[in-house]
């Protein structure tokens, strides 16, 4: 098998850290990359020695040139304080800061199973019998919750508080402040602080068989509210377009059952409801984060660059969550023609007609960078040929509800002031113009039960008694 470079430097290095771990010779084979990702690479390959069973392994490791070394540390730390709680997670062979790896690392064992949401939702067993993987769920971050602070040498983190000091560093957003207005105005019971995972969501499971097999990805693990993690797995952007709240398969009900089956304690619906809304606000956050890391020069990537635009989704998912917005199907627009350039200089083809060109040369690809090269340039057309009409249609719903700009309503919403229809259709206005900018199947994607949505009269007094 012919490797790329990085993947070749390693194997005599993984040869080498595994031989001094076990104290015996190992041979490194069958190695392939599972992720070369910004935040982490990760391999899995085949370690054989004399006399014993071949072992598969994964390699987790930080990018050469952003080492976290600390906090590598911490997740090996909290993934063995996890195994010895008997959490679902895989066991830890060895960890280090670089030992000829090249980067801080985990070398951990092997588990069997889908990680990919889509095939998730689609497996039969899963479909079958959704309620008892839910239960699963709860179940296993109890185990985690229950895992002594002091084990895993975490930092106490308050999650609400830091992410709203990121979100003030950037552009206001009327949608996310009418979230953040709800969510003082309706705070949660609060709960002892514990060790979380603190990105407990489709991507970080392993699900084999239709039943829980591991917990992945412990690097924003933190000490914090427990509800942080039940929150989080139910919201609205980890159900890939389920309906179902947990995850787009199950029910909040199952997952706390299978919680306080462990925990020995029910957290109430409507609390991780809270979370859940703030979950919306915090992914959208991190999207702009990440995007900030392409935008600012840190880090070149298109995949980054494209993170940014997600924000919209959680915006709109903050609406729906509020009783403010419903889903609804959305026409993308229909594609340019050769006759819209007939008029001007350059004639036929147009500058849509070429981006309609090249995305339809790479249609038929499955090749992840053509994938997201489609997504970029349909992104591109879209705001080419339908941006200024929606910009248009935001000052006018904007002039309606007397004001200038969205920074403006922002800060309107922010300081308090009563919240109109005239204002709601507003801040609708821009979610919904970005979204059919970015991706207009969003648009559709099914809210969650009126059971998992906050209660009380129709319109803006959901947000405002």
């Amino acid at each position: 098998m012919t490797h790329d470079p990085k993947t070749a430097r390693l194997l005599p290095a993984l040869a080498t850290r595994l031989s001094d771990a076990w104290q015996r010779p190992v041979t490194i084979s069958d190695i392939e990359p599972v992720s070369m990702g910004a935040s982490k690479a990760i391999w899995r390959f085949t370690a054989t020695s004399p006399g014993h069973d071949p072992v598969r392994l994964v390699l987790r490791a930080d990018p050469p040139e952003a080492p976290k070394p600390e906090r590598m540390a911490l997740e090996a730390a909290v993934l063995t304080a996890a195994h010895a709680q008997g959490a679902p997670v895989p066991g830890v062979v060895v960890a280090g800061a670089d030992d000829g790896i090249g980067s801080p690392h985990v070398i951990m064992e092997c588990v069997v199973g889908e990680t990919l949401p889509q095939r998730i939702l689609r497996d039969p067993a899963v479909r079958a019998d959704p309620a008892t993987l839910a239960r699963e769920l709860g179940a296993a971050i109890a185990t985690v919750h229950r895992i002594p602070r002091e084990a895993a040498g975490l930092p106490e983190v308050d999650d609400v508080a830091d992410f709203e000091v990121q979100y003030r560093k950037g552009a206001p957003s009327p949608a996310m402040e009418l979230g953040w207005r709800w969510l003082r105005e309706n705070p949660p019971a609060r709960h002892g602080a514990v060790v979380v995972h603190g990105d407990f969501r489709h991507g970080n499971i392993i699900v084999h068989e239709g039943h829980l097999a591991a917990l992945l990805d412990w690097e924003l693990a933190h000490i914090g509210d427990p509800l942080e993690d039940l929150g989080w797995v139910s919201t609205k952007a980890w159900r890939f377009g389920g309906a179902a709240p947990v995850g787009g398969f199950g029910e909040v009900a199952d997952l706390l059952d299978g919680y306080a089956g462990v925990a020995g304690w029910r957290p109430a619906e409507l609390d991780v409801l809270w979370w859940s809304v703030y979950g919306s606000i915090r992914w959208g956050i991190m999207c702009r984060r990440q995007a900030a890391r392409h935008l600012e020069g840190d880090e070149q990537s298109l995949e980054l660059a494209l993170i940014g635009r997600r924000f919209a989704e959680n915006e709109f998912d903050v609406l729906v969550a509020l009783g403010l917005a419903e889903p609804h199907a959305a026409d993308a627009g229909a594609r340019s023609s050769a006759a819209e350039g007939a008029g001007t200089m350059f004639g036929a083809p147009t500058v849509t007609d070429i981006l309609d060109a090249i995305v339809d040369e790479r249609a038929e690809s499955t090749v992840y960078s053509d994938r997201l090269l489609r997504s970029a340039l349909n992104v591109v057309r879209r705001e080419l040929v339908d941006g200024r009409r929606h910009e248009d249609d935001l000052a006018a719903a904007l002039q309606r509800a007397g004001y200038r700009t969205e920074a403006d309503l922002a800060d309107a919403i922010r300081a308090g002031e009563p919240v109109t229809d005239a204002m709601v259709d507003a801040v609708r206005a821009g979610v919904e113009g970005r979204l059919l900018v970015w991706n207009p199947k969003y648009l559709g994607y099914p809210a969650p039960s009126e059971a998992f949505r906050v209660s009380g009269p129709s319109g803006s007094e959901r947000v405002l008694d």
